[in-house]
């Protein structure tokens, strides 16, 4: 009895050294180490939803990822964790919380920010701590030399307005349009270049220097203005998600017949609750994904998204992309561009990859030589939507190319 007790606790002994030996011998079944990514935006007050979405879509394409095993990046895996900071649209605490980031949690890699001031603060932290952004922000500044830590993750206002304004200067026989902007550089910088390209295409501008101050709820003083014009079109330039069903409502009110569009991307659920059908026929760059051109994988991440984010947005078929390629491209430079951004820029000309996320088998790339004297932009679908009935449909799919 005594020697069958000897003998299963040295088989219990000999179980527990070979699981240990497993675990930690050969590395086999040791834990990945973790790659941190940063997501620095907005996700509180009117704009919280443009850095909340990042946020999701790091979260939940990370958790696809780790669930799958992890990253390979030469030959060994990681998982991936994503590190979250609201700059609350504050160009003050952005620069804390790049600071934060790059110095305190040694991250090189950060999705954001979602405006032009709080993009252009961080650039001294972004440069001198060698990490590379990807801003949801405009100004060409950012992303041409002598520049090049940035890389823009949508389409910019001065890419997208021109092709909306000629399609329905063609479709819509639209004429005339006028402009209006909250009084903040972001939104004034996109109505400078909509009223720029609307010229070009020679539509009468009937207004371009009308604005609005932040934390506006009263839009009746600057709408009756631009309604009293009778403009085919008004263009909300650069307009909050939490703004524009307030300025759609009240045109509407005021008996606007017209159309209304926006250069930014918009929050449907929000559309549809306060504006209702005052928001039908309203015209604004979507998310990149629309039903016709999802891949199945596409159709598993928006899955994945509306289990972190509680519902999908529209705004996440545009923001999954930043996650995906800045990994990608740090895989194509080897394991020294976790550290050292020069390896990842030496990639950015070359890099190519089948778009995961579409079914037609396009490239995913950089882009915007064209615009930056520089590829820094990422390739993502030129996506058009008008809002209906609680929904965007698509209106055209382009592309920067």
């Amino acid at each position: 009895m005594l020697k069958r007790k000897s003998l299963m606790r040295s088989a219990a002994i000999a179980g527990i050294a070979l699981v240990a030996g497993l675990a930690v011998g050969d590395g086999a079944m040791a834990a990945n180490e973790k790659l941190k990514i940063g997501v620095l935006g907005v996700m509180s007050g009117p704009a919280a939803s443009w850095g909340l979405v990042n946020r999701y879509c790091a979260e939940a394409r990370a958790n696809m990822i780790n669930e799958a095993g992890g990253f390979e990046i030469g030959g060994k895996k990681y998982d991936i964790e994503i590190v979250s900071i609201d700059d609350r649209n504050d160009p003050k605490l952005a620069v804390s919380g790049a600071e934060r980031l790059v110095y305190e949690d040694g991250i090189r890699y950060i999705i954001g920010p979602n405006i032009d001031t709080t993009a252009a603060a961080i650039v001294p932290v972004i440069e001198k701590g060698g990490a590379m952004n990807i801003p949801y922000a405009f100004s060409k500044d950012l992303y041409s030399p002598p520049r090049s830590h940035s890389i823009l993750g949508m389409i910019a206002s001065y890419q997208a307005g021109p092709v909306i304004y000629k399609y329905l200067q063609e479709k819509e026989g639209v004429k005339s349009v006028a402009f209006v902007a909250r009084n903040e550089s972001d939104s004034l910088n996109q109505r400078e270049e909509g009223v720029a390209a609307a010229e070009a295409l020679g539509l009468d501008v009937l207004a371009s220097k009308d604005t609005y101050e932040a934390g506006t709820t009263d839009f009746f003083p600057v709408m009756s203005r631009l309604v009293g014009l009778k403009p085919d079109l008004i263009v909300l330039s650069g307009v909050a998600p939490s703004d524009a069903p307030l300025m759609l409502k009240t045109a509407r009110e005021l008996g606007f017949q017209g159309l209304m569009s926006t250069e930014t991307a918009q929050d449907a659920k929000i559309l549809s609750e306060v504006a209702g059908d005052a928001a039908n026929g309203f015209i604004s760059v979507g998310g990149a994904s629309t039903p016709e051109i999802r891949s199945e994988f596409m159709e598993t991440f928006s899955k994945r998204y509306e289990e972190v984010a509680g519902e999908w947005n529209d705004e996440a078929g545009t923001k999954v992309y930043a996650l995906e390629i800045l990994l990608n491209t740090i895989k194509t430079a080897g394991p020294e561009a976790i550290e050292d951004v020069s390896k990842f820029k030496a990639q950015m000309d070359a890099f190519k990859m089948t778009n995961p996320f579409l079914k037609d088998g396009r490239d995913l790339h950089f882009v915007g030589a064209g615009f930056f004297d520089q590829k820094r932009q990422i390739s993502v679908p030129m996506v058009v939507n008008v809002f209906k009935d609680g929904e965007f449909e698509t209106l055209f799919v382009g592309s920067v190319d």
